[in-house]
C-alpha cells in the first residue's frame, strides 16, 4: 500500500501543466461533497460550454416541481412540435396530424434525460414548467445563481450549442452537490443503466457506472464546442467525492481522466490517515498537487498506477492522453455519446 501511495505522490508532486493547445477547453475540479474541501482545481473558474450537463439543472428544476406538488411522477406531459423537432440525442417524440403528439410520464422523462440525454424531452419539460423554453432557461439561470452557480448562464434546457450558454467546472460541482443534497430520494435515478421507450432503447452514457468502485452518477455531455464533459460522484468508506472534467478530447480520454482523479482523491485520503507517511511531509496537506490535462502523462508512461477497479483504465490513461489531438469537427464515433454533428 505504501508503495502505491508513493507512486501517486510522485505523480502529484510533478505538478505537471499541459501545453496551452491541450487546455483550450479542459478544466477540472475534485471536491469533497461532505466538507466542501476542494482537493484539486485546474482552470475551474474558466468559462466553458456545459453541453448536456445542462440537463442536471433541468432535472433539478423538475425535482423541485415534484416537491412543490405541481406535478407527480405519474403526470403525463405532451410534446409540442417544437420539442419533437429537436436534434439528437433524442427519445423520438413525434407529432402527427392523425395521432397528435406523443406524451410521457414525468418518471419516464427523468429516465430519458439521465440515460439518453434526450433533447426533445428537455424541451418538453421546459415548456411544461416554464411555458416556453426561453422562459424556463431564464428561470434555470436565476435558480442556479441562488444555488451558488455564480458563473453559469443557461440559454436552453438541453445544452445544445448557444454562445450565451456558459458554465465552469466549479459551478458544475456545486450543482452536482445540490442534486445529491437536496433530492436524496431522486438521486438514485442517476444510476439508471438503461431505458426503453416503445421500440427505442438506450444505455447510460456514463461508462464509469459499475466499472469504477463507488461511482453513482451523474451526467455526461458532448458538443463539438464543449468537448467531452463528465460530472461524477463517488462514495467509498464514508467519503463522497465530486469530480468534474470538462473538455476531454475523446470520451475515452475523459473517462480515464475522471477515473484517475477519483483514485487520486482516495489515495490522498489514505495518505492523510497513514501515521507512517512521513515521506509526504513536503506535500501540501489540504489539496492534491496535480494539474493534469490531456497531453501531460505521456512523458511518465513508466510511472506505475495503483491496482484497483480503476486498473482497467491503466493503459487507456497513457494512450488517450497523448499529444495527438483529434480534429474538433470529427464526428463522435460509435460507442461514444452519438454519431451526429452535435450530440449530448
Amino acid at each position: 500500500m505504501r508503495m502505491v501511495l508513493s507512486a501517486f505522490a510522485a505523480l502529484f508532486a510533478l505538478g505537471l501543466a499541459a501545453p496551452a493547445s491541450a487546455q483550450d477547453r479542459y478544466s477540472a475540479i475534485v471536491m469533497d461533497a461532505r466538507t466542501n474541501e476542494v482537493l484539486l482545481e485546474d482552470q475551474a473558474d474558466e468559462a466553458r460550454f456545459p453541453a448536456s450537463l445542462t440537463k442536471m439543472m433541468t432535472l433539478y428544476m423538475l425535482f423541485e416541481a415534484i416537491e412543490r406538488g405541481d406535478i407527480s411522477m405519474d403526470t403525463r406531459m405532451t410534446a409540442s412540435r417544437n420539442a419533437a423537432r429537436q436534434p439528437p440525442s433524442r427519445l423520438g417524440l413525434a407529432c402527427s396530424r392523425r395521432r397528435g403528439c406523443d406524451s410521457i410520464t414525468v418518471e419516464q422523462a427523468i429516465r430519458a434525460l439521465v440515460v439518453q440525454s434526450a433533447n426533445d424531452v428537455a424541451v418538453l419539460v421546459a415548456e411544461r414548467l416554464g411555458g416556453t423554453e426561453a422562459r424556463f432557461a431564464a428561470n434555470m439561470s436565476t435558480r442556479a445563481r441562488e444555488l451558488g452557480l455564480t458563473n453559469t448562464r443557461f440559454a436552453n434546457a438541453s445544452g445544445l450549442p448557444d454562445t450565451r450558454h456558459r458554465t465552469t467546472a466549479r459551478d458544475m460541482a456545486t450543482l452536482s452537490l445540490a442534486l445529491w443534497r437536496d433530492f436524496p430520494e431522486y438521486y438514485h435515478y442517476f444510476q439508471t443503466p438503461n431505458f426503453a421507450w416503445r421500440r427505442a432503447s438506450g444505455r447510460n452514457h456514463n461508462r464509469l457506472l459499475g466499472q469504477v468502485e463507488g461511482v453513482d452518477g451523474i451526467k455526461t455531455g458532448y458538443t463539438r464546442a464543449s468537448g467531452f464533459n463528465l460530472a461524477t460522484m463517488t462514495e467509498r468508506g464514508g467519503r463522497r467525492v465530486i469530480v468534474v472534467v470538462l473538455g476531454g478530447e475523446t470520451a475515452a480520454a475523459r473517462d480515464a481522466q475522471v477515473a484517475y482523479l477519483i483514485e487520486g482523491a482516495y489515495q490522498e485520503y489514505a495518505r492523510r490517515s497513514d501515521p507512517n507517511a512521513a515521506q509526504f511531509a513536503s506535500m501540501p496537506s489540504r489539496r492534491l498537487d496535480l494539474q493534469l490535462a490531456p497531453g501531460t502523462l505521456q512523458a511518465n508512461a513508466a510511472t506505475p498506477l495503483p491496482p484497483s477497479p480503476y486498473q482497467m483504465y491503466q493503459g487507456m490513461v497513457v494512450e488517450t492522453m497523448s499529444p495527438v489531438r483529434a480534429p474538433i469537427d470529427e464526428p463522435v464515433g460509435q460507442g461514444d455519446e452519438g454519431t451526429t454533428e452535435e450530440m449530448e
